[in-house]
């Protein structure tokens, strides 16, 4: 478990993270999101001891992560790998030697039949079986990227901590990327902390998120509960939510789908039984880690208003009404 008490950090005058308290739990993928500026890669790298902070603590598998004890800091160092968004291969090193490189730094033998067998493993584990003699120019980003990922888990650490490993990819490079982690924390059982500012990282992998603004956690919990609903105004612009262009007549509700909910013809059964007529407003629905989830706005005549809620009451559907209707923002 990595525990995080109310830490704070600042660099000269400015305040960057504004006492963060957090737990991380064994063996899960745990989100860490939010606009650039956040506060999100400073905390990372506090949890790792690449950056001092100034008050409270950080405990990884019980023990202080301190920049003054040097000797336990190394050896939670070694328990935890780091995937950056710029790679950070040599260029003069192939594939097959820039994972060994973390060995070689360790002061651990690299020319043993033991380790020749681990490397191989690692490279044929993020399928690049055919590059092992490449160099980074030869290979694609979303290559290179496995290459960092590998060279990761040469220590088999316990955790991997991933600072923007796909800003720099495209949608469909970033899925093959988010696979490999799932299948890295499901098959080796390592704790994956991610830092991001795509919201279609947390979604495809992350079991729970923290939404950090300006340095501090304005929400945490799992990303489908966080996003599909959400309570902060912060939250609202980070998604880009539209729903506020409404129509001015009639009454605007509001239906929250969540798991099986959104398997269900709800609103063709309503428009069916109650026999009457609505115009779907706006919708949202998102695939969450193959669960869809998200909302819709019916507009309504005032009459009908009773019988719609009382049906959707009926059906278990999450609602709730729009009061302030606008039409073009205004």
């Amino acid at each position: 478990m990595v525990e995080i008490d109310n830490v704070r950090k600042s660099f000269q005058d400015l305040e960057v993270l504004k006492g963060i308290s957090l737990k991380i739990r064994d063996h899960e993928i745990y989100g860490i999101i939010g606009q650039s500026g956040a506060g999100k890669s400073t905390l990372l790298r506090c949890i790792n001891g690449l950056e001092p902070y100034d008050y409270g603590t950080i405990r990884v598998d019980g023990k202080k992560v301190s920049a003054t004890d040097k000797r336990t800091l190394r050896e939670l160092q070694k328990q935890m790998g780091m995937i950056f968004q710029g790679f950070n291969l040599l260029e003069r090193l192939n594939v097959y030697d820039n994972i060994a490189l973390p060995m070689k730094f360790w002061g651990k033998k690299t020319n043993t039949p033991e380790a020749k067998e681990k490397i191989l493993n690692l490279i044929k584990l993020v399928g690049l079986e055919d590059k092992a003699g490449a160099r980074p120019r030869e290979l694609s980003g979303g290559q290179k990227q496995r290459v960092a990922i590998a060279r990761a888990l040469v220590l088999e650490p316990r955790f991997l901590l991933c600072d923007e490993a796909t800003s720099a990819l495209d949608p469909e490079i970033t899925k093959g990327i988010l696979s490999l982690l799932q299948r890295i924390n499901q098959e080796l059982g390592i704790t994956v902390i991610i830092v991001t500012h795509q919201m279609e990282v947390v979604k495809q992998i992350c079991r729970r998120v923290a939404f950090l603004s300006n340095g501090v956690v304005l929400a945490e919990g799992r990303p489908e509960e966080l996003f599909v609903k959400p309570e902060r105004r912060e939250i609202r612009e980070f998604l880009h939510e539209e729903s506020a262009l409404l129509p001015s007549d009639g009454i605007n509700i509001q239906l929250f789908f969540t798991g099986k909910g959104s398997e269900e013809p709800v609103v063709t059964q309503m428009a069916r039984e109650l026999d009457t007529n609505f115009s779907i407003s706006w919708a949202k629905l998102e695939d969450f880690r193959k669960n869809v989830y998200g909302s819709l706005v019916i507009t309504v005549k005032e009459e009908d208003k009773l019988r719609v809620t009382e049906f959707l009451d009926k059906k278990g559907v999450t609602w709730e009404v729009i009061e302030k209707a606008v039409v073009d923002g205004k």
